[in-house]
């Protein structure tokens, strides 16, 4: 019974989110809250609750303070010349600035964390897509496929995890699964010349001049700098202060699965007068986010306590005087209060799937209905799991709950434990757009997308990716 009610408090979550009948953080508490009343647990619902919110509080905090610190870097300009340069090798053709927006997600991959990811990559492709009308859930779903490829790297998590949980070195993961990632990757670059293809062919191309046209400097500037004082609307890591705001899914009329946008909102996507701009500590704060990049790498301090130095030292650095730093915080408040609820209330539909056992049940179920004929096969049957098991629980859950039981299943047939592992891992693409991932959450909302439309944007071609990686790792004999 616990097995059917986990699968059905998924689907309904999932249904009612991509018909927009709720929003996220709604379905999130609810539905759980509703389903384990069902289960007849609600008198534990607060212990659930409250161990959710437990485990989730420092990545709560840890993309709180993140979002102002990358709000005060977009404010004082340190990705501007990130944006022109990639603006004009992009040369305002929809093909390349999607195709850029893949490239970009998945070098800046390589620090390891999907917020800092999202963070970077938003910041600087927004403003081309808003300005050229292009559809802003390709560049979430472009940027979650390629950060997901990316997110098998090490010291990313999941091979951390997949090493751990069968005491193998992470090396002998990685290392042999490199061909078959790259071919991942390489598919996301693929699919995203093709949907680039499908935008400038509902676009056009336009000249450099064209998007760079100046405009009345009462309208938003710079993404995330939240100093507009007309009607513009603030967006990516800061709100603005204008009243203008509004989400929008993305600008597609190429296909049913680009949501319309609305028309213009005024949007400029540089200003190169804004007031908050500090050329003079360029350097600085070039310095300073390597310095934060490189101490999260390193493992130096933990990265809640890492980005709220950070945030608290550009603040101070950049904003000495009190009036303007609570005007940047407050710039960015509406950003910070999306991400961190939602991250709470994700952590009510965590706490409830695993405290009142429906996670084990699931996956006791999937595990027991693998036919005895596949033993053989367990490393082709652990990629497959892996790819909707990743999606509907946390990759704790699955590394350290599931795939220890499917390594001793594959042991018993004669599959070694790092052909499981190194299976386990390709799920990852379609995982980084999991309603249970944090990180998704920056990037739908710095994007200002519903996190319907980017689900029902991501899911098939992240599944695809997914898919793409375990044959490529079947064909190069890795598992």
């Amino acid at each position: 019974m616990l097995t059917i009610l986990g699968f059905a408090m998924i689907a309904t979550f999932l249904v009612l989110i991509m018909l927009k009948k709720m929003s996220p953080i709604a379905a999130l508490v609810l539905i759980p809250a509703l389903f384990c009343v069902v289960v007849g647990k609600g008198a534990h619902l607060g212990d659930y609750v409250i161990d959710g919110v437990t485990s989730l509080a420092p990545t709560a905090a840890m993309l709180m303070f993140a979002i102002v610190y990358f709000g005060v870097m977009i404010d004082v300009g340190l990705f501007d010349p990130v944006v022109k340069g990639i603006l004009r090798f992009c040369r305002a053709d929809p093909l390349r600035i999607v195709v850029g927006t893949a490239v970009l997600a998945a070098i800046v991959s390589l620090d390891g964390d999907g917020s800092t990811t999202f963070m970077i990559t938003v910041s600087a492709m927004y403003p081309l897509y808003k300005r050229l009308k292009m559809s802003l859930v390709v560049m979430t779903g472009v940027a979650a496929m390629a950060n997901g490829v990316m997110n098998t790297l090490p010291w990313g998590g999941p091979t951390a995890r997949a090493a751990t949980a069968l005491k193998l070195d992470a090396s002998d993961i990685f290392v042999p699964m490199i061909p078959a990632l790259a071919t991942g990757l390489l598919f996301v670059f693929v699919l995203a010349y093709v949907l680039g293809r499908r935008e400038r062919k509902r676009l056009g191309v336009l000249t450099l001049d064209e998007v760079l046209v100046e405009e009345p400097r009462t309208e938003t500037v710079l993404v995330g700098a939240g100093t507009g004082t007309g009607t513009g609307a603030g967006a990516g890591a800061g709100a603005g202060t204008g009243e203008g705001a509004r989400s929008a899914g993305g600008s597609g009329t190429g296909g049913a699965d680009l949501p319309a946008e609305p028309e213009g909102d005024g949007f400029q996507g540089l200003d190169p007068h804004r007031e908050t701009l500090r050329p003079r500590l360029y350097w600085f704060n070039a310095l300073l986010t390597v310095a934060l990049l490189t101490a999260m790498i390193m493992e130096w301090l933990p990265i809640p306590v890492l980005f709220l130095l950070g945030a608290a030292l550009a603040l101070t650095v950049n904003f000495p005087q009190m009036p303007a730093q609570r005007a940047r915080i407050a710039a960015h408040a509406e950003n910070v209060l999306n991400v961190s609820g939602m991250v709470f209330a994700a952590a009510v539909f965590t706490g409830v799937l695993q405290g009142t056992g429906m996670v084990d049940h699931m996956a006791e179920w999937l595990v027991g209905n693998i036919p005895d004929g596949m033993g053989p096969h367990m490393a082709l049957v652990t990629g497959v799991l892996s790819i909707p098991l990743t999606y509907f629980m946390s990759n704790d859950g699955f590394y350290f709950g599931i795939l220890p039981v499917l390594a001793e299943a594959g042991q018993a047939h004669g599959v070694s434990a790092v052909e499981i592992a190194r299976a386990s891992i390709v799920g990852q693409p379609l995982h980084m757009s999991s309603p249970l991932v944090p990180a998704v959450y920056v990037l739908v909302g710095m994007a200002k997308v519903e996190f319907g439309d980017h689900t029902r944007f991501v899911v098939k071609w992240a599944a695809l990716t997914s898919v793409v990686v375990l044959g490529a790792g079947i064909l190069f004999g890795t598992m």
